[in-house]
This record gives C-alpha cells, structure tokens and sequence, in this order.
C-alpha cells in the first residue's frame, strides 16, 4: 500500500539539532535507526495544541485539568472498554521514570523475562533491589513465554513482575490465554505486576486489539501498575508526558509516596499534548498504523532475503528484532555502523547476536538504510553468512 500522507513520507532534517537519535552520529554517514524515537512530526492536532500553550505565555506548574482526564479515561473507555476511575491515575513524566518508582516502592524482589527493555534490567539495581531473569523461548519463529523458566526464576522474596506488553523488543502482542496465563502465575505467587503499555497503541496485525493486563483478572488488578502514555504513538518523548493506572488504594499511595521529592511534575506542554493526542488524533494514529506495516513488511522482506539475518513477524510496536549471528561478523552493531546504518545493540537487552532496528522513518530513509545493509553483506563470504 503507498503512502498516502505526505505527513509520514517527507524527510525531516533532524541533523544538528538537539535530536538525540540524530546527534549520536554526528559528522558520520550512518543512519540512525537505533533508539525508539520516530522521525515523523507529531499529529497537527498535538502542534496546535502546544502552539495554543505557548500563545499562553505563562508556563507554571502545572497540574492535569477536567479536559485532560476526560480524554484519558474517555481513550481507555473507548479503545479498551476500560472504566477507570479518575484517582487511580498517577501523572508521571516517563514510563522509566514508573518503572523505577515501582522497584523502589515495592518490598522484595523483582522478576522480569529477557530479552528486554535496558530499563527492565537496569531499574532493580538502582533501587537496591535483587533482580531474576528467565528467558522467553522460541518456538517456530514466534517468541513465546517459558513459564517453567520463570518459575524456577522465582526466588523466596520474589514480589514483583515486570512486564513488557507489547514486548519490545521482540513485537509480540501477547493473546488473551497468555495474558491469563501471566495474571495466574503472579496470582498464584501473590506477586504485584507492573505493566508497561507504552506501545499499546502500535499494534500492527489489524486482527488484533490490545488488552491492558489489568482488564484480564480482577484479583490481579488489585496488585497492578499498569504504564501508559501518548509518547511512542504520537511522537512526543520529548514532551516527558506519561501515567500509571493504580487501581488499589494502598498500592498507590506507596507508589506516590516513593515518587515524592525524586520524580518532577509533568510540564505544562507535555499535560497539553497528551489531552489532544487522546482526544483529537484517532485518524492520525490509524493512518500512522498504515505506513508502520508498510515498513515492517519492507524489513521483513529485505532483511529476510539476506543470509545469516532472521527477522521474525513484529505484531506490535515499529521495532524488529534481528538475529544476526549467522553473519559471522563477531559484533554485527559494528559492522553496521560501518556500513552507515546505526542499530541497538541486542546485549544491551539481555542477548548478545541481535539486532533492533526503528522502522519508524519515511520510507526514503528506510530504504537507503536497507540497501546499505544489504550491500554490506552482499561483500561478506559466503561461508560466513549462514543460517
């Protein structure tokens, strides 16, 4: 299907400016496709929202108005059938930000699934809490939870699940019998979830329709923390924009409590965003939805024809997950910044070989990106370059 909006086709220059994807590479002819930061503008709705603000003149603290709860809880209700009430949620200024709150006001240990978000890995750490990983496994190409690995991860003090739904970084959209199946081991082990959403809104197999974790089981959604926000979908990280469904009362007065003095107010711009995003951009994001499939397909069929790479389907998020160590290359990440193409490097998510690459850009940038790495392989012995 071509791309019907020139909102999603035409390149924006986002060199030298203060675009951290952009930066990381400056002065050197590498394509960033590597940190989950699309380079498409944000929905003209949200534009004219903040350019409203800004008329405004007067940027104090700010705090969230009627007109942005009713978008929030009236997106959830919509998109979710989710009824929420308005003080279970909690304004927060990222999702890392929730992640971290969540390690350090929970007693005990903290259990997640690798691969993973970096953030996964590193927030129990830095709450001084002990952290135990089971792998995900594969089977026939598709990731899969290993439940018998989780439970053997488990240890005597383990309270706390970190969950990534959907999954970055390998695109899946979990199915209602494994989002059953997650909600009856924590209720068997009395374990608290945190849930991180932020990709909810991404999901590219148009069969499918998210399911927040916390709609699953009522019992479990009393020990929930569910992470949700406009910043991935729409564009927006930089705005800090972000908030956490906690549907138990005692459970988010500890979560607010350990957030006091450490995790700032959301800012008046970002508060400004997120009620116009939820409110004004349904057709935004679905046209979005359009050129996001569009480009996993051309990944998936570029990548897929190259000895020694393996993509598999991505049903959520514009992210794909590369294994690359049939290359033979030793540190793939390397040898595609040589050839001009910038990635995540997968040990930084908890497995070494792999590669995720943001497919998230106008089509142009994405296919100057795919024929480098096409023509970097296609120079490498054959030998090397085995599946």
């Amino acid at each position: 299907m071509p791309e019907k909006d020139d909102a999603f086709a035409g390149v924006i220059d986002r060199r030298g400016g203060d675009s951290l994807k952009w930066n990381r590479y400056a002065g050197r002819d590498v394509l960033p496709l590597w940190v989950a930061d699309m380079d498409f503008a944000a929905p003209p709705a949200i534009v004219r929202a903040l350019e409203k603000r800004v008329a405004h003149g007067c940027f104090g603290y700010a705090e969230a108005t009627p007109a942005l709860l009713a978008a929030v809880l009236g997106h959830l209700q919509r998109a979710y059938g989710w009824q929420v009430e308005a003080d279970w949620l909690v304004w927060l200024p990222g999702l890392v930000s929730g992640l971290n709150v969540a390690c350090r006001a929970i007693d005990g240990d903290v259990l997640t699934a690798t691969p993973i978000y970096p953030p996964f890995l590193s927030a129990p750490g830095l709450s001084g809490k002990a952290l135990a990983t089971a792998p995900l496994q594969q089977l026939a190409g598709r990731w899969l939870w290993d439940f018998a690995a989780l439970q053997r991860a488990l240890t005597p003090n383990s309270r706390l699940l970190l969950l990534c739904h959907p999954h970055n970084p390998v695109g899946r959209a979990w199915d209602d019998d494994e989002l059953a199946q997650i909600a009856a081991f924590c209720n068997e082990h009395q374990l608290i979830v945190c849930s991180d959403e932020i990709h909810c809104q991404l999901l590219l197999d148009q069969q499918r329709r998210h399911r927040p974790l916390a709609t699953i089981d009522a019992d479990l959604a009393q020990r929930s923390i569910t992470l949700m926000a406009p910043s991935k979908t729409y564009n927006i990280p930089g705005l800090a924009c972000a908030f956490a469904v906690i549907p138990n009362t005692a459970l988010r007065r500890r979560f607010t409590a350990t957030m006091r003095g450490i995790v700032p107010h959301v800012n008046a711009l970002g508060l400004a965003a997120m009620e116009a995003a939820y409110r004004d951009c349904d057709d935004w994001q679905q046209a979005l939805l359009a050129v996001l499939r569009n480009n996993r397909d051309r990944v998936t069929a570029a990548l897929g024809a190259i000895p020694g790479l393996r993509v598999n389907h991505v049903e959520a998020t514009y992210l794909a997950w590369i294994d690359a160590r049939g290359l033979g290359v030793g540190d793939a990440t390397a040898f595609f910044e040589e050839a001009g193409v910038g990635l995540s490097n997968g040990a930084d998510f908890g497995l070494p070989g792999w590669l995720r690459l943001n497919f998230g850009c106008p089509r142009a940038t994405l296919d100057a990106a795919l024929e480098r790495m096409l023509n970097a392989c296609s120079r490498l012995p054959r030998a090397a370059t085995t599946s």
